[in-house]
This record gives C-alpha cells, sequence and structure tokens, in this order.
C-alpha cells in the first residue's frame, strides 16, 4: 500500500534499541518506561507491547491511559503518575491492578475513607523543587505514618520525585534536589525512584531503586543542545511527505500566506504535502532543513495547515512524488524543533490523527 501524503514510520528495533541503551546506563536498576500522552506520539499500545520483553513497569499520566493498556492485555505494572483524585476513580485503579502517585493530602483522605476489597499499591512523591506535586519534606513523616496504618494501603511503599533541570549539566539544582530527596527517604526502606531521561544520562547518582525513561526511548536527546546520536540512542518515528507539485519562480515573486518569504533571484520551489495540521510545526523557521534524496534543503515560506515550500533550486533531479523527510532517521527532531522554538516533546506528541503510521520493525 502506498502511504499517506504524510506518515510517520515507526522502527520498533530503534525502539528496543533505546530501552538496552536506558539499561546499559542504569544496569542496577529496574526500568519503568514513560509511555503517558499515547507514547510520545508513538501509540500507547503498540509501545507497550513492543517493550513488554525489556522494561519492568509502564507510567502513564492518567486512569484512561492505563485503562487503555489493560483491555489491550498489557499485563506489566502501570504507574498512573497523576494518581486519583475521587473514591471512584480509586476503585478503578483497584479494579484494573494500577499503581498511584500519591502526592496530596486529599489522597490520603480518600484512602482512609475507602473500604476497599484489598490494597493499592501506592509511590510516595516528595517534592524537592519542581514545584508541581508532591509532599514537601516537613510533611513527610506524617504522610508516610497516616498511609502505613491505612488498611487500603500495600505495606510497600515507594518513593519518588522529579527534577526540574536535569537537562542542564551547568545547572547543580538536580544534586540539590536529590540530596534533599535522598535526606528525607534516609531512614525509610522502600524502592526509591527520581531519575527521568536527562538524569539517567547525566547525573549517575540518580540511578537509584528505578529509573523513568521517557523522551530517550524514543531515541531523541533529553539534553540540551545535543542530538540522540551524542547519547548513542536511535530515532524512533520519521515523519516523511512527498512533492506533489514543482514550480517555477521569478525573482521578486512571494511564497504562502502573508508573503513573508521573497525570492531573491528565479527559483524552483518543491510544495510539499504536510503542514501543521499534520503536526508539522507552524512557527518553523525560513530555512528549517528537511531532506529530499539525502540532501537539505530549506524551508521558505509560511508553514499552512496542508502543505509547505522548500527552495531546492541548487539542487537537481529533484521531481513530483518524492520522498521528503521532516524529521527522523538523517535528520534529528531535536534540530527541527530548534527551528521552531520548541522542544522535541511537542513535535512527536503533535502528530495529528491523519497522519498514516507505518510499521518497521
Amino acid at each position: 500500500m502506498i502511504p499517506a501524503a504524510a506518515h510517520i514510520e515507526l522502527n520498533i528495533t530503534a525502539l528496543r534499541h533505546n530501552a538496552c541503551r536506558a539499561r546499559e546506563f542504569a544496569p542496577e536498576a529496574k526500568l519503568m518506561a514513560v509511555i503517558k500522552a499515547n507514547a510520545y506520539g508513538h501509540g500507547l499500545v503498540l509501545v507497550a507491547n513492543s517493550l513488554a520483553e525489556f522494561v519492568d513497569a509502564y507510567a502513564v499520566a492518567r486512569i484512561d491511559e492505563a485503562v487503555r493498556l489493560r483491555a489491550a492485555n498489557v499485563q506489566r505494572r502501570i504507574l498512573v503518575l497523576q494518581g486519583f483524585s475521587s473514591l471512584d476513580e480509586l476503585k478503578l485503579m483497584q479494579r484494573y491492578q494500577l499503581e498511584s502517585v500519591i502526592y496530596t493530602e486529599q489522597q490520603v483522605d480518600i484512602l482512609e475513607a475507602a473500604n476497599l476489597p484489598g490494597t493499592l499499591t501506592i509511590w510516595l512523591k516528595i517534592e524537592t523543587g519542581m514545584n508541581r506535586l508532591g509532599f514537601r519534606p516537613e510533611r513527610f513523616v506524617a504522610v508516610l505514618q497516616r498511609l502505613q496504618q491505612c488498611s487500603s494501603v500495600h505495606a510497600e511503599i515507594s518513593f519518588m520525585t522529579h527534577f526540574a533541570n536535569a537537562d542542564d549539566l551547568q545547572d547543580n539544582k538536580t544534586t540539590q534536589q536529590l540530596q534533599l530527596f535522598n535526606e528525607t527517604t534516609k531512614n525509610y526502606s522502600g524502592a526509591k525512584s527520581s531519575a527521568n531521561s536527562a538524569a539517567i544520562i547525566a547525573w549517575p547518582a540518580t540511578r537509584q531503586d528505578w529509573v523513568r525513561p521517557g523522551l530517550m526511548l524514543y531515541g531523541a536527546s533529553p539534553m540540551l543542545q545535543q542530538t540522540a546520536q551524542h547519547q548513542g540512542l536511535v530515532p524512533v518515528m520519521s515523519l516523511y511527505a512527498r512533492i506533489i507539485a514543482i514550480k517555477q519562480l521569478k525573482k521578486g515573486a512571494t511564497v504562502g500566506y502573508g508573503g513573508t518569504w521573497q525570492a531573491a533571484k528565479n527559483t524552483l520551489l518543491a510544495v510539499v504535502s504536510i503542514g501543521y495540521g499534520d503536526g508539522y510545526p507552524r512557527h518553523a523557521k525560513q530555512g528549517t532543513p528537511v531532506l529530499i534524496n539525502n540532501q537539505r534543503m530549506p524551508l521558505v515560506g509560511r508553514v499552512s495547515m496542508d502543505m509547505i515550500t522548500v527552495d531546492i533550486t541548487e539542487h537537481a533531479g529533484i521531481k513530483s512524488g518524492d520522498q521528503v523527510l521532516l524529521w527522523g532517521d538523517g535528520l534529528p527532531v531535536e534540530e527541527v524543533a530548534a527551528c521552531a522554538d520548541t522542544i522535541p516533546y511537542t513535535l512527536l506528541c503533535g502528530i495529528t490523527q491523519r497522519v498514516q503510521i507505518v510499521i518497521k520493525e
């Protein structure tokens, strides 16, 4: 079957390679694959099934993501990072044998009031500097004691935190957060987890009992001003489109909405079948690279909903129907993201439903 005008190719071998790479960074730790947000745009169930023999557990953001996994017969442990906020959600979590992060007093109140037929496995989150979810260290002992006395809570309670600046090697906040986390939990048994992708790669002391790789699994670098190649990671997603027209422009002609780009000379232009309606970044700058026949060529004009335009003047032999790589194997998504003043996460997560998925083993 001929792929759609815009399609992504998912390299499952690369996905597994990246999971093994995370193991190499943290060989003593258990691996919790973060597959929230539709596995960063790669397909929730597909990624879970593809990694079943390579990881120890999964993490998702919300209960509905976890229920989808259970409905697809995914058997591994699943942690819900945003946990529950009502008794009905708590019961749903127990029904599907999910694990919950506990980060507010209200959740503890719900657990104490619940009359569950069994117990819930929980991860107590400690706020060490991210200032989003979690208990401040001064509340840790009191909350832990409440949870230990709660009949709805499994006896083995794990501890976790989340780093704010682990992608920046010049910032010592990660070290400060880790010290606070370790100091808070030092007198208590229980598995510990603090390392996200950036910490796994760059901060060895954070590789505790569990690590939580996310972006690195998909072959993109979580580190500032680095690409996947720096960490031995392989891109999983390659985004493709095709040339649907080639046009001759005279010097002085403008291109696209607003006429933001004007030809400085007679120009040969390729119109490519992708736009922000597919998830290509609306704010990609003039000169953002694409790859045609393994050659880099610059984006010109504004990104439209369904099309972009590329200057192919300096490259011979290009024809309508040729395939165009927007990011992936050969063109780092990190570079394209920088050209759009954003981060790789937004590009990978932003692929829309009309983009066809092609699986590559």
